[in-house]
């Protein structure tokens, strides 16, 4: 795909919005510290103010839409895919795992607080992304519990992929990448069009053609990752590029080839492409920020 001309829909802005708007009053609440926790709770604050695309709460956001339901309704489960993703990189950067020291143009939170608060980031980021759930206002006591349960079987599944990146098998497939990229990455994004089927009630049919599209996204989401990773920089990025192949880290481009992985990432587009076409309601939006996930130059 070419994304010489590319920028970000209105739709992608719009939703955004919104998403900042929450993290920034109800979430921002929560995690307001005085005292002895006023560190922390800045700590807390620091890697969630760094910004970021929100594709992960935006894409719930425009699930709900496509589908006719009240943006407001989807809000606290939106914060609280961001909080899962944002503790997700907090901990992947620790020495332990990537060992980064750049996200989002900042220093990493373990530069900027010490390793050891930023565990502690990490943890309480995880923590307060059920919290908001199950405060959250607007829908059903039942929807809130599949809620729940989604979103802790897409964390479940993003840490054993994150297992499977830090411990390959001796000779990684393509069959084995897509796994790996299916749980670390694939499982939150898949997540967020799920989570927002469950905030509007949708029925059995038009639940499985919006989560055929939540794995086709999960996965190519990963392919243009790695591709960027090798063909950009990082002040681009935000992060340090190339940094799969500093770590030895197996991915698409290295399993497949940088052509071979950016010939899978249009595929998947083609395939994303006729799957949109063939949603229930209307799903413009959702379009915009799909497209967004495969045009992306950072």
């Amino acid at each position: 795909m070419d994304s010489s001309t590319f920028s970000e829909s209105p739709d992608l802005e719009r939703l955004r919005a919104l998403v900042e708007g929450a993290l920034r009053g109800p979430v921002d609440a929560l995690i307001t510290e005085r005292g002895e926790l006023q560190r922390f709770g800045e700590a807390l604050r620091y890697p969630l103010g760094a910004g970021g695309k929100r594709l992960r709460p935006v894409l719930l956001l425009a699930t709900v839409e496509a589908l006719g339901g009240e943006l407001s309704r989807g809000l606290p489960a939106a914060c609280s895919l961001e909080l899962v993703h944002t503790f997700s990189l907090v901990h992947d950067d620790l020495p332990a795992l990537d060992d980064d020291s750049l996200r989002r143009g900042l220093p990493t939170t373990h530069v900027a607080y010490g390793e050891d608060i930023a565990i502690l980031v990490g943890d309480g980021l995880l923590a307060l992304a059920f919290r908001v759930i199950a405060e959250g206002v607007g829908v059903s006591a039942e929807t809130r519990l599949q809620l729940v349960h989604e979103l802790a079987a897409a964390t479940d599944g993003m840490v054993r992929g994150q297992y499977l990146d830090l411990h390959p098998i001796p000779e990684p497939d393509e069959a084995w990448v897509r796994r790996m990229c299916s749980l670390k990455t694939g499982c939150l994004l898949e997540a967020a069009i799920a989570m927002g089927l469950h905030v509007v009630g949708a029925d059995a049919a038009t639940t499985a053609a919006y989560r055929e599209l939540g794995f086709e996204i999960g996965v190519a989401f990963q392919i243009v990752d790695d591709v960027l990773d090798a063909t950009s920089t990082s002040e681009v990025l935000g992060k340090t590029a190339g940094a799969d192949e500093a770590n030895d880290r197996q991915s698409w481009v290295r399993v497949l080839g940088l052509t071979e992985a950016q010939a899978r990432a249009e595929a998947s587009w083609q395939r994303a492409d006729a799957l949109l076409d063939a949603l229930p309601g209307e799903p413009v939006a959702l379009r915009s920020v799909i497209e967004t996930i495969y045009r992306r130059t950072s």
